[in-house]
């Protein structure tokens, strides 16, 4: 929250917006919390509309939130007094999703490092074909290069162009590249981490790496493949492509839901049930531990397995050998409830002030709380209370909603006693 007011301020100032005066409170606010939270919605066009000043502001808004408040906090704390406090090091573990409090200085040093590589590699990617292949001057492609580059592997989705990505539809240089970083971003960095250490080892990868690694490539394939199928013919979307472009187009689409945000083509004009699926996929979300939102992809495969040992009628659910404790499956249901009804208030809540139809706002109510950015084009247009209900969810999305419920509570509860059981009738 600190972040937020702390980069609505930055954002208020007249150096951040062109042309005369500042930006009003709404366009600062609700921009500074889209770039907190990694999610790319806007309501003012982030090329145009602020000045270069403005853009560092939210590239360095980006980065933080990309990084996790904490996580960040730790960094300085390492590099300023070269120690962590006992509080610094629960706190930043419980973020980084660590098991143990031992090695949280190099955990987090491992964090900045892998961030800055990986950016730094799509960043000079980019910059290289910006600059050779489209003609723009060094600088400009430079810059360019860089805030996509950090906005990508922080599952950001901002861009510097005004209609995103659209004019590089096309182009398998800058939608691959940008679609790496978005995968190694969305993944997390435990999983990342555990395959520097273990490439070649496989039995020794985690639960948690195993179902990141299997579940991710099967949510994308499939993504790639309903999307691009429904489109095929769309004219508004992937009909005027050749087949190659539709087909790098469609999986570019299906990255983005992994909490991206990016677009290469026109949300707007895609079929309900393209909008429909990609909800989906975007409610799912990356890898726990990263820069991506959603659900996260273990919370989805732990209820599958869940729902396939109940129909085999088997007393514990297994995992890649390994059995999974009862208090996951708690928590599992916990978050997809506990997000189900969040999505769903904010839903109604923005039909009654907007007077839209159920299929957009659903769609820009999950890209919120997913922290992902893709708009059918509405958000700009919607009354301010509906800008503030999609702030929140951002804001919620990328807490999570068990760290917020948990937030409300203050404490866990020590129950010293059991009472009876008893079953009720289900389904």
């Amino acid at each position: 929250m600190l972040l937020i007011v702390v980069g609505t301020g930055l954002l208020l100032l007249p150096i951040s917006k062109v042309g005369p005066g500042g930006a009003s409170f709404i366009e600062a606010f609700f921009t500074a919390v889209s770039a907190v939270c990694v999610t790319g919605h806007i309501i003012v066009d982030t090329a145009t509309h602020w000045t270069g000043f403005g853009q560092v502001v939210i590239m360095v808004l980006i980065q933080v939130g990309g990084f996790g408040v904490m996580t960040f906090a730790s960094i300085i704390g390492v590099v300023v007094v070269r120690r962590l406090s006992l509080t610094s090091r629960l706190t930043t573990a419980a973020e980084t999703k660590s098991l143990g409090l031992e090695d949280v200085k190099s955990l987090v040093l491992n964090v900045l490092k892998i961030s800055l590589v990986i950016e730094g590699a799509a960043s000079a990617i980019l910059f290289l074909w910006f600059w050779l292949r489209y003609g723009m001057t060094p600088a400009e492609a430079a810059w360019i290069g860089l805030f996509h580059g950090v906005s990508s592997f922080n599952n950001a989705g901002f861009s510097l162009f005004s209609d995103n990505l659209m004019g590089y539809v096309a182009d398998p240089v800058v939608s691959l590249t940008i679609c790496a970083a978005i995968i190694l971003g969305g993944i997390g960095f435990p999983v990342i981490m555990q395959l520097r250490k273990h490439w070649m080892r496989p039995l020794a990868w985690t639960m948690n790496t195993r179902i990141v690694l299997w579940a991710t490539p099967v949510l994308l394939v499939s993504g790639t493949i309903y999307i691009t199928a429904i489109e095929w013919n769309n004219p508004g979307t992937l009909g005027p492509l050749d087949w190659p472009s539709k087909i790098l187009a469609g999986f570019f689409q299906s990255v983005q839901t992994r909490t991206a945000g990016f677009n290469s083509i026109d949300i707007g004009a895609a079929d309900d049930s393209t909008l429909f699926g990609m909800s989906a996929l975007m409610f799912i979300g990356g890898g726990p531990a990263g820069t991506a939102g959603g659900i996260k992809v273990t919370t989805f495969a732990v209820l599958l397995f869940i729902l396939l040992a109940e129909v085999r009628g088997e007393g514990v659910v297994n995992v890649f050998g390994k059995r999974l404790s009862r208090s996951v499956h708690r928590q599992a249901i916990a978050v997809v409830l506990l997000s189900t009804a969040v999505v769903v208030a904010a839903t109604v809540a923005i039909m009654l002030l907007s007077g839209l139809g159920l299929s957009a706002v659903l769609f820009e109510t999950v890209s919120a709380f997913g922290t992902v950015g893709l708009s059918t084009g509405i958000t700009a247009d919607l009354p301010v209370a509906a800008q503030v209900i999609l702030a929140v969810l951002m804001f919620l999305g990328r807490l999570g909603p068990i760290t917020f419920a948990s937030a409300l509570a203050l404490r866990r509860r020590e129950i010293l006693y059991q009472l009876p059981k008893e079953r009720p009738i289900i389904g």
